[in-house]
């Protein structure tokens, strides 16, 4: 009896335990979107991380991502423009995306419409979006939302889990 009710003590304390360091895991992808008919992707913004290693591991997570759905990674002039950000605090992005005409990366060298929004990001979520490159349209977005380790090895383990997450629900 005595041991039954430790055992189901334990189980408890675990089970509230996991949501705190599970990995909340959202992705959004724009309506009509055939992604079979991407075939590269290319950086257009790497994450802005102080240690050169985590962001090394972030990029190498995502292109293993990717290239194993099939992408391949080129320089330049790809179909998909791949850009990803980790929040280290809590704050607020806008974000703009625009749907028009030329243009370049620069957002606002575009005729068209345009749709803004505002999130707000907790410290440790991981933020990846992937843009049509000929019209630079946003098409997907994943977050991966998990507190950050002190640990360096243990942080960069854990980038690479939420990459295999987030695009486990890419579509295609």
């Amino acid at each position: 009896m005595q041991m039954t009710r430790v055992l189901f003590v334990l189980a408890v304390m675990t089970s509230l335990a996991t949501p705190a360091t599970a990995q909340r895991i959202t992705t959004e992808s724009a309506p009509g979107i055939d992604v079979s008919r991407y075939k590269t992707f290319m950086w257009i913004k790497q994450p802005n991380v102080s240690d050169p290693i985590l962001k090394e591991n972030i990029v190498d997570a995502v292109n293993a991502q990717l290239t194993a759905r099939g992408y391949r990674l080129v320089a330049s002039g790809a179909d998909l423009g791949v850009a990803a950000h980790l929040a280290t605090e809590t704050q607020k992005t806008v974000n703009t995306f625009y749907d028009g005409f030329g243009g370049n990366w620069r957002w606002g060298d575009s005729f068209g419409s345009a749709t803004t929004s505002i999130t707000t990001y907790k410290d440790g979520t991981l933020v990846i979006d992937l843009f049509d490159s000929g019209s630079k349209r946003a098409i997907w977005r994943g977050t991966a939302e998990q507190e950050l380790s002190s640990n360096p090895n243990k942080e960069s383990a854990n980038m690479s889990k939420a990459a295999e997450k987030l695009f486990h629900k890419f579509p295609g």
